[in-house]
């Protein structure tokens, strides 16, 4: 049975909107296993008009709050590991030992690192220190 996966734009599992798609083969067996939707101009304009949309409350969240967002993802990675290391071997033909030891703990490792610089985040950007510096220079 061949799956059909969608764009997940704005908490919903969408089409692409012309409607295109492409077949996934696993190049283990050369068999079609999904097909994926081929996204456009369109797609990526909704995409990015949903993010910056989303931007305008998760920009205003506390370094707690960012800091258990990512500790949840994290959480659900390692809780559905098996599943997400079967689903990279049926779209890459990779082993499955070979990915569930090379691809998941690093991840997940990854993600609970800037779970961790979520809360130590000094508050400067780079412009403030080139504007400090740009004045120093002029004295």
């Amino acid at each position: 049975m061949t799956k059909e996966l969608k764009n997940f734009v704005g908490g919903e599992f969408v089409d692409a909107e012309s409607g295109a798609v492409s077949e996934l083969v696993n190049p283990s067996t050369g068999e079609v296993f999904a097909t994926a939707p081929i996204s456009g101009a369109a797609d990526i304009d909704r995409a990015y008009g949903v993010a910056a949309k989303a931007f305008g409350s998760w920009k205003n969240s506390t370094p707690s709050e960012r800091q258990q967002a990512l500790l949840t993802i994290a959480d659900a990675f390692e809780t559905h590991a098996q599943e997400l290391v079967d689903i990279e071997s049926e779209n890459t033909g990779k082993p499955i030992p070979v990915t569930m030891e090379e691809e998941i703990p690093p991840m997940i490792d990854q993600i609970k690192f800037f779970a961790g610089a979520a809360r130590i985040l000094e508050g400067k950007a780079a412009g403030e220190y080139m504007s400090g510096f740009t004045s120093m220079v002029r004295r």
